[in-house]
């Protein structure tokens, strides 16, 4: 692999046999699969300065291994993209745990027998805890709204609980929505765990952080010599759209187009702008050995940030004396403004915008689109890798 700043002077796309705009989780993967299954000569373009997407971590100047984009936390039910991914990294065993932050009392969530305990007290906690185990099993996730549907007012109570004070108001802070704009659907699946287990990804089999980080995975996985990476381009420079064909620096190409990109940035969002959420966050080192006791702590009820992440929680790192958290404040994204869209805003007009920017690339030859951003949709990071994975399936079988 070679990464270059910028496209060389007299770049060629003709003595490529595939392109690959973006290189997060589902450019590389497509990007190697290639370069392995299908000998191709593999040229990635990348926007920002770096590999990684998202999932991009750098030691900050405390020396503590930070997520620039957010809290990455590894977990999948999918073997094969866990295998895909054992080739490139370690794994260091990591149980991500939550807990919300109710009014100054530390809760986990999702919301169980401990919760319970805490929010009602001992005796009635353990009362309700009892009843919810007779209605439902231990070990299950009940949505809050199965709790409604037995018209037992203490299950109700519990109900109401966790909508209010788990719910509500940190979906108001995360959407920017108010209440009477809150789907009551999406309300009645807020879940509450009838056990103790207390780990946010409770039957999640392949969990962990990768050893020497994120970036450094993807460095590996990048690492072949059919592949070559441009950093600090941006493909809307080079990529001219037309009728059944794709155009790279003026000359028709010939080879596969994997875009990992926003499809309303490739047409300069002449049919409107896909709205998302984005997340402003603020770092912060602190002079202590710890902070909060858990990876991320949700404010549920009060600030205006919605949770802290605390890194060496995560990492496992050893280093004294000092820590680093960040802060995260969601607000609206504002396109064209260099902003980073983390959530998809699934609603009808918006989805219906996103189909008719779909189907202008739909007829275009060799030209595939995948990913979080290019599919408008929002997927963990295991969910990019299967959808990458299939992608490139579909590509080696055509080769």
């Amino acid at each position: 692999m070679s990464i270059a700043k910028g496209l060389p002077e007299g770049f060629n796309p003709s003595a490529y046999d595939a392109i690959v705009v973006g290189a997060g989780y589902a450019g590389a993967v497509c990007a190697r699969r290639l370069a392995e299954a299908c000998g191709y000569k593999v040229a990635v373009l990348e926007r920002r300065d770096h590999i990684a997407g998202n999932a991009y971590d750098y030691y900050d100047e405390a020396g503590i291994l930070v997520h620039k984009y957010g809290p990455h936390i590894y977990h999948t039910y999918n073997e094969r993209v866990n295998q895909y991914l054992s080739r490139f990294t370690d794994w260091v065993d990591y149980q991500h745990k939550v807990l919300a932050n109710i009014h100054g009392t530390l809760m986990p969530v999702p919301f169980n027998h401990t919760s319970l305990k805490l929010a009602f007290g001992e005796e009635k906690g353990e009362h309700l805890y009892q009843k919810l185990v007779a209605a439902f099993g231990q070990d299950k996730k009940v949505p809050i709204m199965e709790l409604r549907a037995k018209n037992d007012p203490e299950l109700a109570e519990v109900a109401d609980y966790v909508y209010e004070n788990v719910f509500l108001h940190y979906t108001m802070k995360q959407w920017g929505k108010t209440p009477d704009q809150i789907d009551p659907a999406v309300m009645g699946r807020v879940p509450v765990f009838v056990g103790d287990d207390d780990r946010y990804f409770p039957q999640a089999p392949f969990q962990g952080m990768p050893k020497d980080g994120y970036t450094a995975m993807f460095d590996r996985m990048l690492n072949h010599d059919l592949i070559s990476v441009f950093t600090g381009v941006d493909a809307r420079d080079i990529l001219q759209m037309g009728g059944t064909s794709v155009k790279v620096c003026g000359q028709p190409f010939g080879g596969e187009v994997i875009y990992t990109g926003a499809l309303d940035e490739l047409f300069g969002m002449d049919l409107g702008a896909l709205p998302y959420r984005t997340v402003d966050m603020v770092f912060e080192t602190l002079p202590v050995d710890q902070f909060q006791p858990v990876g991320t702590v949700n404010y549920t009820v009060s600030e205006n940030f919605t949770r802290i992440t605390e890194f060496k929680n995560m990492t496992g790192q050893v280093v004294p004396g000092k820590t680093t958290i960040m802060r995260e404040y969601s607000r609206t994204y504002l396109p064209g403004m260099g902003e980073t869209p983390y959530y998809v805003i699934n609603e009808p007009q918006n989805i219906e915008l996103y189909r008719r920017y779909l189907e202008r690339v739909s007829g275009v030859l060799n030209f595939h689109v995948v990913g979080r951003l290019a599919e408008y949709r929002y997927y963990d990071m295991d969910g990019v890798v299967a959808s990458a994975l299939e992608l490139s399936d579909e590509i080696i079988g055509n080769h």
